[in-house]
């Protein structure tokens, strides 16, 4: 089975020393991808939970760059040490405890201050308490920060620093001399000893703040911290820890500590000297980042905005419409290279200072969300089984295209302009997408959302695949195609380039892109898309439609039974059946001569047609949720969600409650059945099973 995509923007990546690849946490594995493509060149796989942190090993010297050794933490309990240009496995290290962050501050402060390696390699985790029993789970404290010697493989002496009541993360300076957490409205900072061992002490400090805080960043020099909190202020605290962290001699900077001087917006005790604030973001900051000279702070947050403040002055410069909330901000070890995560599962690699977009690594992204008065509109995803793409529908009113065997986005395409922030109202949503059969064209049918139970909007687009930079762009746009009534399906003739929609008003149109003279592998350019036949039966509402595999004959459901037509003449041939419920799906099984059809409701059914004899072949009561037939074999796979009788079988269900059924459709008996888990990425296996591909 092909399993794809992953998040990978779970945790921050990192650069390799060159700078030329990016290590990625991605599910149970880290996948390397090479900064100048942006394409996967390794991974490092062996974790059997998520990996939560990767840290590449730094270069001492110039002339070290070509070490390539990193360590990860995972969910596993488990951290591990890899050389990542072979890739190998070097060392596995046992902790016993779920990992949600980790730091090592002494391989950041050998790098900084002296080339001698030091004796013992201490990390600083963040893991999850689960030996203490969650009784009284509002009160317990399940996240602890933990000093864990690598080196001997060892807790350090038993050493908590701290409990929090969930596992925060950690957050260390460039240098390595401090590290820290944000636990609601407090800042913890630490002190790296100096001298490392397993029993040194480690000094803390806390700050305070009126507001729960997000994220903290550290100067590379100064005793400066900055923390965002959830209204989008930021604030820095300047000369921080200069009692606590002194050396003993009341001297900080070569002058005397004073206690009671002013020390502005600083809140009771804390131990800083000053405390400003700054404020743009309009909701949570997410991100906070130091330039690697110091001069400024990287901000960003949920308006997809990356704002650069001049430290000195609190001047600012902004690189807008990244599109989506920033996530995480990384630096390389090519000051002119730095990458931002995003929510919507893309990082963008920088060129900085000029912050420049040079590259996009893209995972598979969010589905839109359908508001509950579209229930019923929309409809699954489309692909292209030649190229092996799938079309989502994603947030932001586009659809992405998804390469399922290279497990990543190949191009996006816009349907509707519109400058939405996510858990803005949604406005419009994009209810379908159909693909052709060769992938050269794509259409989509949106509706605009009624203000206050007024106006409203549908609209169908067809689009056209650049021949040079493989992107749609819009050839048609057709408003209100079926009046006020929603679109239900489109589907494309196989080789010409003419398709169907079908309407809930009662009636379906064909489309032909100029006069559907031209073959499919010669689009006509610059072309326009126009209305060649309109279609009806007893004004029912049509509810499917699907050409068949030479395009001669297209089927379109009439609720609940299935009409045949003369797809050139657009003649009613034939009306064949009458299910139980409304047809929703329907799809030709390949160059045979059945039609598969499923139907949902109260009483579901999955029907296999003969157009020879005009009849049921067979069914099955099932509740299908998506349909997929090979292309020149006899052969179709369905979805289907198991009814609740069956799911006491959990032995060999294993809590699934889903299942992929493959059939040759002359015979009700399955030839092969997988169980899954219900969601909606499952659909996307079924369109590769052909083509000699397997799951």
């Amino acid at each position: 089975m092909i399993r794809g995509g992953r998040s990978y923007v779970l945790s921050p990546p990192a650069f390799s020393n060159d700078a030329k690849r990016l290590l990625v946490c991605t599910s149970n594995s880290v996948t390397i991808f090479s900064t100048a493509t942006g394409l996967p060149v390794a991974s490092l796989d062996g974790h059997a939970a998520l990996v939560t942190a990767v840290i590449v090993v730094p270069a001492s010297t110039p002339a070290s760059k070509i070490i390539c050794y990193c360590w990860t933490a995972s969910l596993d309990g488990t951290i591990r040490y890899w050389d990542f240009s072979v890739p190998e496995l070097i060392k596995i290290i046992n902790v016993n405890l779920p990992i949600i962050s980790m730091v090592i501050p002494t391989l950041l402060s050998q790098t900084a201050e002296t080339n001698e390696k030091s004796p013992k390699t201490f990390a600083y985790l963040s893991v999850e308490n689960t030996k203490e029993p969650e009784k009284e789970s509002s009160k317990a404290l399940r996240g602890q920060i933990k000093k864990f010697n690598l080196t001997n493989s060892r807790m350090a002496g038993g050493m908590t620093l701290t409990e929090t009541k969930q596992p925060e993360i950690i957050t260390v300076s460039s240098s390595g001399k401090y590290f820290g957490i944000r636990f609601k409205r407090k800042l913890q900072i630490w002190k790296v000893p100096t001298a490392e061992t397993e029993r040194a002490m480690v000094k803390k400090i806390t700050l305070h703040h009126t507001k729960n805080m997000n994220v903290l960043a550290f100067h590379p020099t100064q005793r400066i911290v900055a923390a965002g909190d959830v209204t989008g202020r930021i604030l820095i605290w300047r000369g921080f820890g200069d009692r606590t962290f002194a050396d003993g001699d009341g001297l900080v900077n070569g002058k005397l500590m004073n206690n009671e001087e002013e020390r502005p917006g600083v809140r009771g005790d804390d131990d800083a000297d000053s405390c400003t604030t700054w404020h743009w973001h309009s909701a949570e900051v997410n991100v906070l980042f130091f330039s690697s000279d110091g001069a400024y702070l990287y901000s960003g947050g949920k308006e997809g905005v990356l704002v650069v403040w001049q430290l000195d002055t609190g001047r600012k410069k902004f690189l807008p419409r990244i599109g989506s909330p920033i996530l995480w901000l990384t630096d390389s070890p090519d000051p002119s290279l730095s990458s931002i995560s995003c929510a919507d599962n893309q990082i963008h690699l920088l060129k900085m200072p000029s912050m420049e977009i040079l590259k996009s690594i893209s995972g598979i992204k969010l589905p839109c969300s359908f508001p509950e008065m579209c229930n019923g509109l929309q409809s699954g995803i489309a692909f292209d089984c030649n190229a092996g793409l799938v079309a989502l529908r994603t947030e932001n009113y586009c659809i992405q295209l998804y390469s399922l065997f290279d497990d990543r986005g190949v191009s996006e395409a816009v349907i509707c302009e519109r400058n939405h922030q996510p858990g803005d109202e949604v406005t419009v949503v994009v209810t379908l997408a159909a693909l052709s059969l060769d992938g050269s064209m794509m259409s989509t049918a949106e509706v605009k959302l009624p203000e206050e139970g007024l106006g409203g909007l549908v609209c169908l687009k067809f689009w056209a695949l650049g021949s040079q930079n493989k992107e749609f762009s819009l050839s048609t746009i057709i408003y209100e195609p079926h009046r006020d009534a929603g679109i239900s399906a489109i589907a494309f003739h196989p080789t010409r380039p003419m398709a169907v929609s079908s309407s809930y008003g009662g009636d379906f149109k064909v489309w032909v892109c100029n006069n559907g003279i031209q073959e499919m592998d010669q689009p006509p350019s610059n072309s326009g898309w126009t209305c060649h036949a309109v279609g009806s039966y007893k004004k029912k509402p049509m509810t499917a439609a699907t050409f068949s595999s030479d395009g001669s004959v297209l089927a379109v459901a009439a609720e609940t039974v299935i009409t045949l037509w003369d797809a050139d003449k657009n003649i009613l041939v034939a009306v064949i059946g009458e299910t139980l419920m409304p047809v929703v799906n329907l799809s030709f099984v390949g160059t045979s001569e059945y039609l598969v059809s499923a139907s949902r409701g109260s009483k579901p059914q999955l029907s296999i047609w003969s157009m020879s004899k005009l009849c049921v072949s067979w069914s099955y009561m099932l509740h299908v949720e998506a349909i997929a037939s090979a292309a020149d074999m006899s052969s179709f796979a369905a979805l289907a969600l198991l009814p609740e009788s069956s799911k006491c079988n959990e032995i060999s269900l294993k809590g699934r409650d889903g299942v992929i059924l493959l059939f040759n459709a002359s015979d009700p008996v399955p030839i092969f059945t997988w169980s899954v888990n219900k969601d909606i990425g499952v659909v996307i296996i079924l369109k590769c099973l052909w083509d000699d591909r397997k799951i």
